[in-house]
């Protein structure tokens, strides 16, 4: 019986063996398999978070160049709002008064106005002369003069503006010879 007891711990343990060596493939493959799974929820992972960083640099950007540009905006308005007024001292000014203090008044004022908008910079569109250009002028008349060439700008009603690159206000002026 021992004979038979110890065939049998030989059979048992062949199967062990056996047995062990299957489980341990298998369990490597089952940890490999499990190791790409996770390298590739890894990479998706990596994926996702690259392109929520490319949406999060797009959207910074985006919102610092609509802030400039509501700056720019609002700039522009409130300039445009004050032109009229602007217009208005420079129509003071050439008209004639007998009181030469009210004058320099009027000018000092205007003088400090310019540079207000010139710190701005808000820049004067005259064309007055120019070759009339629809991008910076309104033609609101046009007249013969034999003077002056083919589509020439004879004279400006009102001044343009423009801040930067932007055209605040348009000139209106008179054509020559169109």
């Amino acid at each position: 019986m021992n004979n038979d007891a110890t065939n049998e711990q030989e059979i048992l343990d062949d199967d062990t063996v056996v047995g062990d060596n299957t489980g341990e493939a298998s369990c490597e493959q089952q940890e490999i398999s499990d190791l790409e799974k996770l390298s590739k929820e890894l990479d998706e992972e990596k994926i996702k978070y690259l392109r929520l960083m490319a949406e999060y640099d797009n959207f910074r950007k985006r919102s610092a160049k609509e802030k400039l540009e509501s700056y720019s905006d609002a700039t522009a308005k409130a300039i445009c709002d004050l032109l009229p007024v602007y217009d208005n001292f420079e129509r003071a000014l050439q008209s004639e008064t007998a009181d030469e203090n009210f004058k320099k008044g009027v000018e000092m004022i205007f003088n400090q106005f310019s540079d207000y908008l010139k710190k701005l910079g808000v820049e004067i569109i005259d064309p007055t002369g120019q070759e009339f250009d629809p991008n910076f002028a309104q033609a609101i008349n046009q007249i013969e003069d034999e003077n002056l060439g083919e589509n020439i700008v004879a004279q400006v009603f009102q001044k343009g503006y423009k801040l930067g690159d932007k055209i605040i206000r348009y000139a209106m002026v008179v054509v020559a010879n169109p």
